[in-house]
């Protein structure tokens, strides 16, 4: 982890409270009896920051729910709720989501934007035209750009997609701690929004090239946009929303591209998150989501017998997968490879025999269903000096008949 990465349950880099209008002289008012004293907003605080429901809180003060949710808004109060959402969060977010940004949408409910993010997914609310940019949005990324804190935290800080921030920084006329060297601001904007929108590395040096940017190698151009936090994350526990949202993907056999830009996840976060939910897709390839043919009881039936008896590409071959794939699948099933198997009894005695009668340590091999290589180290290292014998083909039965030694193991 950088020394830049975020704390999991930070909520605010900076503060940023709401400007005032200008007022003219003060002057005296009537006592209103629903004034907030030093003492209530006090309690409010320490409600607040110990995670309390809003409900809960306007029992304890004995006023109403929507006067504390405005009250909390008036105080700036922040926080990363891990409660679960009531009727009238859902309702709240329901009537404003997609017209409002969510950072003040997240404030106003006392919980984090990749948390309403998450429980808008499972809503099925969809955002319509991206909503002006709030003066706390504006200091987060300020903030957060002056630090180095890597963009792709920025984004799911103040919940704002990854191209949207740097098209935003540009407006400003900031510049991240962490710009590469000799790259314009226009260039580091137009390579995060096309990371953003999911296109490799190599597709997104020849898009650029194509619109006039300088020319990028692969070995430059890869470390330069991580530096600045793409394809990063930083260990933030998932809540039940975001398990659900990741559930629901599996067994819908949607895509995941959606969920790692509202969530801010890396592909490797969801895919060991499905791993710990132990998800499997209900598509076409139920054992998850993975490219090629799902096996058969008769593909692990011929894995089975021949893995490690034949060559492994050519077995690949046969069952028309990679080497990969076949490599892989036996050891999940447990496997183990022919060529590296602890040598039998039989085995033994069969090197003693062939030693005696002049066969060959390829022949042998042949015989044994071993790789010719790994047998002669074996037979060197217990005193077996083979040299060059002459190739005649033999069975492993043929060869421990042709001369009657005792069995090693009843010795």
């Amino acid at each position: 982890m950088s020394a830049l990465d975020l704390d999991a349950d930070l909520v605010e880099l900076a503060p940023a409270p709401s400007a005032t209008a200008a007022v003219a002289a003060l002057r005296e008012m009537a006592f209103r009896a629903d004034a907030w004293t030093p003492q209530e907003t006090e309690r409010l605080r320490r409600l607040f920051a110990a995670d309390t429901a809003l409900a809960d809180i306007a029992a304890d003060l004995g006023r109403g729910r929507a006067a504390i949710a405005e009250r909390v808004t008036l105080l700036g109060l922040r926080r990363n709720s891990t409660r679960t959402w009531t009727e009238l969060d859902d309702a709240e977010l329901v009537r404003r989501y997609g017209d409002e940004p969510t950072a003040a949408i997240a404030s106003d409910l006392g919980r984090s934007c990749s948390a309403v993010y998450a429980r808008a997914g499972l809503l099925g609310l969809a955002e319509s035209n991206p909503p002006q940019w709030t003066a706390w949005e504006d200091a987060q990324l300020i903030e957060g750009y002056r630090r180095g804190v890597p963009v792709r935290q920025i984004g799911t800080l103040i919940g704002r997609p990854f191209g949207g921030l740097s098209s935003r920084a540009a407006t400003l006329g900031i510049v991240h701690a962490n710009q590469p060297a000799r790259w314009s601001p226009e260039e580091t904007a137009r390579a995060l929004e096309l990371a953003g929108a999911g296109h490799r590395y190599h597709a997104i040096m020849a898009i650029m090239a194509s619109e006039g940017f300088p020319e990028r190698t692969i070995r430059g151009f890869g470390p330069a946009l991580r530096k600045l936090g793409y394809g990063r994350g930083w260990g933030r526990a998932w809540t039940p929303e975001e398990d659900a949202l990741l559930t629901r993907a599996y067994a819908e056999g949607l895509s995941l591209t959606p969920l790692r830009t509202q969530l801010g996840r890396t592909a490797g976060s969801l895919r060991h998150r499905a791993e710990y939910l132990a998800l499997r897709g209900s598509h076409a390839n139920r054992n998850g989501f993975r490219q090629g043919p799902d096996w058969t009881e008769d593909d692990e039936k011929i894995l089975r017998e021949q893995y490690g008896r034949v060559l492994t590409r050519e077995l690949a071959a046969r069952l028309e997968r990679t080497k990969a794939a076949v490599t892989t699948r036996a050891n999940l099933l447990g496997l183990v490879h022919g060529y590296i198997r602890p040598f039998s009894d039989e085995e033994i005695r069969a090197l003693d025999i062939a030693y005696r009668t002049g066969v060959s340590i390829a022949d042998l091999a042949e015989a044994l269903g071993r790789k010719p290589m790994s047998l002669s180290k074996y037979a060197s290292n217990h005193g077996y000096a083979f040299g060059r014998r002459p190739r005649h083909a033999i069975t492993l039965a043929a060869l421990l008949a042709s001369e009657a030694l005792p069995d090693p193991a009843a010795a």
